[in-house]
């Protein structure tokens, strides 16, 4: 790992932000200048900042690796509530059989293990020399708070997904990922779980002290956004008290979607309900390198022609016929009598019609996968809060939370009044119909010890290799280390087969 980090932190430092029209990046050219005048000003610190921001749609090795969307993608089709609807030209197909996240030597593990540590060393370049930067001290804290959130950020994405889920209550001193916290060129050996996750809370803590209300735009972190990672950090280690008052802090100032803009396609960061997503302009096309180019209903592309993206109709039929969301999924898509007008209007021609396939996401055009993407929502942190106050046992506080959820999407939607597991079922179907194709589903499955079951649903056999089934617990709920890692760190140990 010596070399690849000194690829990925020093040069991924530097060389991220590129000059881009759009109002929110500035046109700086960071490869044009060295280390020591970036960080002269803070001015020239936020640029090295906007790096991150960008680095967050960019394309890394391959069309199917749009950073944080891709692996969005991955982590939905690794579990059940996404189906693929065929194999198309094959991207994501692989991951959807469990064949890809396991195998160390494939492109798709280095990039995510790569993307989250050049997040990583992007944020540590800045936190190392902001504090000697001219300008204002209150520039200086947003610059290093927001790199100190993405720091935890990163390493929270690499600690669930390379290591084992954490136990609360446990000693949690399994392997988990390698903390780095400074510039450097040398790997070291992987910290404990335990260590990762109070690394972790440090730099949570320390980011939502610095950070105000206040940014330049929703790609930019702000003390909602550091807030809203604490809580799912919180829930994740099943500290519910914490869980429930970071999410209910991270919702103040924004408002539930309209059912009208819950149709406009999730690809919007002016939607009242986005706290944080990236923000995609025209001029910076990445065509086949989007999360849109995966997922939505519209790109003509041969992924989405030949795979549209499905809902699991066992999940579909949870789904009242009076929420609005459902909507959002066509039962009959492949009945001309019968589906969706809207579907027919998007001038789909020669795409495939697979029934419960999604309009939930909608590029900007057939000919163009621009699309702002979404990595937080007030309806998020809503479902935190309910699901953290039920299983702390507060029902009542729980079931009022998630009344004023889903009675923004349900008209007909009443308090209910389970209590107990019902109750925690109810707010983890909610969670599911939701958060849909947002990222969530495998970190959901793992981190509440339950097994992948894709059974009697729509999954197709041939698509997914007969791959239905996954126990709870065993050694493929971590991926494995990319192995060029490994052959340049001997300090690395690889995860078990």
């Amino acid at each position: 790992m010596k070399k690849l980090l000194s690829k990925i932190f020093i040069a991924g430092a530097l060389l991220v932000s590129t000059s881009c029209a759009d109002d929110y990046l500035d046109t700086l050219p960071t490869d044009a200048v060295s280390e020591a005048a970036v960080f002269t000003t803070t001015q020239n610190a936020m640029t090295a900042l906007n790096g991150i921001h960008r680095m967050m749609f960019i394309r890394f090795d391959s069309q199917g690796q749009p950073a944080e969307g891709g692996v969005m993608i991955m982590r939905e089709v690794l579990g059940d509530d996404v189906v693929m609807t065929g194999t198309a030209n094959g991207w994501f197909v692989a991951m959807s059989r469990w064949l890809r996240h396991n195998n160390d030597s494939h492109s798709d593990v280095r990039f995510v293990w790569r993307f989250y540590y050049k997040v990583i060393g992007n944020a540590n370049m800045i936190i190392a020399n902001i504090d000697a930067a001219d300008g204002p001290q209150s520039e200086k804290d947003e610059i290093k708070g927001q790199a100190l959130a993405y720091r935890a950020w990163a390493h929270f994405n690499l600690v669930q997904l390379f290591a084992k889920r954490y136990e609360a209550g446990g000693d949690n001193s399994n392997l988990g990922v390698p903390i780095v916290t400074e510039p450097i060129t040398e790997g070291g050996p992987r910290n404990t779980v335990e260590e990762v996750y109070a690394q972790i809370n440090s730099d949570l803590d320390t980011a939502i002290g610095l950070l105000t209300t206040g940014r330049n735009a929703k790609s930019h972190l702000n003390i909602n956004v550091a807030k809203g990672i604490k809580a799912r950090v919180a829930l994740t280690q099943g500290n519910y008290s914490l869980a429930a008052q970071m999410a209910k802090e991270a919702q103040e100032g924004y408002s539930f979607m309209s059912t009208e803009q819950l149709y406009e396609g999730f690809n919007n960061v002016d939607n009242p309900e986005w706290i944080w997503g990236s923000e995609q302009v025209d001029d910076q096309q990445t065509f086949f390198a989007s999360f849109f180019a995966y997922m939505s209903l519209n790109f003509s592309s041969t992924n989405i022609r030949g795979n549209p993206k499905a809902i699991n109709s066992l999940l579909y039929d949870m789904i009242p016929d009076t929420d609005a969301r459902k909507g959002l999924w066509d039962p009959n898509a492949s009945d001309p009598e019968l589906r969706d007008p809207f579907i027919d209007e998007m001038t789909l021609g020669s795409f495939s019609k697979v029934d419960y396939m999604n309009r939930k996401f909608i590029a900007q055009g057939n000919a163009s996968s621009v699309g702002d993407v979404p990595y937080m929502r007030v309806a998020e942190m809503y479902l935190i809060e309910a699901e953290a106050l039920a299983r702390s046992g507060n029902d009542a506080e729980a079931a009022q939370v998630l009344f004023d959820l889903v009675s923004a999407r349900d008209s007909a939607y009443t308090l209910s009044t389970n209590t107990g597991d019902a109750l925690i079922e109810e707010i983890m179907i909610q969670r599911r119909i939701e958060l849909w194709g947002e990222g969530f589903r495998f970190y959901d499955l793992k981190r509440l010890n339950l097994p992948l079951d894709r059974t009697g649903a729509n999954h197709v056999d041939n698509v997914i290799n007969s791959k239905y089934t996954e126990e709870a617990g065993t050694n493929d709920w971590q991926w494995k280390i990319p192995i060029d890692e490994l052959n340049a760190n001997d300090q690395l140990v690889q995860n078990p087969s």
